[in-house]
């Protein structure tokens, strides 16, 4: 059982100290190797603690005495073990896609410096995922914010060396924010372990409202940056767009989601959902997940690049995940967190499918897409398939989201709430549509288009095909991963 309880730390050890020892190899080919070797290992072991939590329940690894400042506490429950899981899953692929096509996307010199980036990526998402200390969590979300710079300057272009910088100014505000919330709470519970200030906090919150509430705000506005939260998204179109296509795909499928969830475990495991629900701050982040929902979709229609397209969606379905956070209950909370999920596998799928669109056609423009069905079917295919459950077609996660926050506000007698559901599937549609037709039916679409023509090599499709296929699966058994994550977010 003790080793069982170590295998947190030790996945996120296996994929740090990969990173360190990546600089000793020598080929490129044999990094890729140590990159998804150690990956691998990491999903294994994270595929065990599943397994240890379905049989066993919750556990915590504890380094040091958590009472004190010094003390290091790991909490891992069927949300942090599925998200473990699941985020290992869509990286090993993005990894594995990436061998095919990073050559051809940054210089030869900077191969290395990007697995080196992906691991210590992995290593800090995971801490994030796991942590039950607000200071450490603070620690790994600088490592991840810095190494996602990495992953978007390594490309070394004019255009996303001014993305990373201004990701790198925003992500540092949030980080000053972060850091001031974590220093009002120390200051008036005396702890940093989730748990302990909890405690501290039923015991005599009443003396300390105002500062609670500055502290939930300053929070809020810090992880609200890091997560592309409406209006603080700013530096995601860029980023997301001028990065290479593995790097969009991690960055908008992965990196966004840990802070995320950090910000449901400070509001929901930290200072509870009836100490939160008494703040209007839980109704601002509500309405900033309803703007988000709608100004990402409004703006992704008058996108012409098909990533600014796939990024400017990623901001509105953040919205849709800050939707269930602001709605105050579990179940809205369990929403948000199988959202994330069934994001997760969706989106990078779509940013590798685009980035083999652009390198066959040597287009970024979704006017020059048309009749591409015909010319990459399969690619095309997947491609469709995502979209699908981005604009909400039943079966896909996308449409299990909406359905389920649907309920949940019928729930609460938020009626009207359901519109604001119904509006942003409806914009959804009106900017993936367009392309999917286009793609494949029209005869002035398809003339002089040769079927096939622009062959996609198989190992290429082969992560996204895995990746549709876990997107159908997570669907499927909606329900039964609902029934997992929901008991631990009450």
């Amino acid at each position: 059982m003790k080793l069982i309880t170590s295998l947190p730390l030790i996945e996120i050890l296996i994929l740090f100290i990969s990173a360190f020892l990546m600089p000793f190899v020598r080929k490129n080919k044999n990094i890729k190797i140590v990159s998804v070797t150690a990956l691998t290992f990491s999903f294994i072991l994270s595929v065990v603690i599943v397994i240890n939590v379905l049989q066993n329940g919750a556990f915590y690894f504890n380094t040091g005495y958590i009472d004190t400042i010094l003390g290091i506490q790991l909490y891992i429950g069927p949300v942090e073990s599925l998200l473990n899981s699941l985020f290992l899953f869509v990286i090993i692929l993005v990894a594995c896609f990436s061998f095919f096509t990073i050559d051809s996307e940054i210089r030869e010199n900077r191969i290395k410096l990007f697995y080196i980036m992906v691991n210590l990526l992995s290593a800090s998402i995971l801490g994030v995922i796991f942590t039950n200390d607000i200071f450490n969590g603070y620690v790994f979300i600088e490592v991840a914010a810095l190494t996602s710079c990495g992953i978007v300057v390594v490309k070394e272009t004019q255009d996303n060396i001014k993305a990373a910088l201004k990701y790198l100014i925003m992500s540092t505000i949030g980080s000053g924010l972060i850091l001031m919330g974590i220093a009002f709470i120390y200051s008036f519970t005396g702890h940093l372990n989730i748990d302990l200030i909890h405690q501290a906090i039923l015991e005599d919150y009443t003396q300390y409202q105002k500062a609670l509430l500055i502290t939930i705000a300053l929070f809020t506005s810090g992880l609200g940056v890091k997560s592309a939260m409406f209006p603080l998204h700013t530096w995601l179109p860029d980023a997301h767009s001028t990065a290479p296509t593995a790097s969009s795909a991690l960055l908008s499928a992965i990196v966004l989601k840990p802070f995320a969830f950090f910000l449901i475990k400070i509001m929901y495991r930290m200072i509870g959902f009836d100490l939160v629900n008494q703040f209007n701050i839980i109704t601002i982040i509500l309405t900033l997940g309803c703007c988000g929902m709608l100004f990402g979709s409004l703006a992704a229609i008058f996108q012409k690049n098909i990533k600014r397209l796939i990024a400017y969606s990623s901001i509105a379905q953040m919205g849709y995940i800050f939707f269930g956070i602001g709605l105050g209950s579990p179940f809205g909370a369990a929403i948000a967190v199988y959202h994330m999920i069934g994001h997760a596998v969706t989106k990078s799928a779509l940013f590798m499918c685009s980035g083999l669109m652009i390198e066959k056609t040597g287009y970024k423009t979704i006017d020059n897409y048309k009749g591409l069905g015909h010319e990459m079917p399969i690619t095309f295919a997947l491609f469709t398939l995502g979209a699908f459950s981005m604009i909400g077609i039943p079966i896909f996660p996308g449409f299990i989201s909406k359905w389920y926050l649907s309920i949940e506000c019928i729930h609460l007698n938020q009626l009207l709430l359901i519109f604001v559901v119904l509006a942003s599937s409806l914009l959804n549609a009106v900017y993936y549509f367009p392309i999917i037709i286009n793609g494949f039916f029209g005869i002035e679409n398809l003339k002089n288009k040769e079927y096939h023509s622009k062959k996609v090599e198989t190992q290429k499709l082969l992560p996204i095909a895995a990746l549709i296929l876990a997107m159908v699966l997570l669907g499927a058994f909606s329900k039964n991963i609902l029934d997992f994550i929901s008991p631990e977010l009450h």
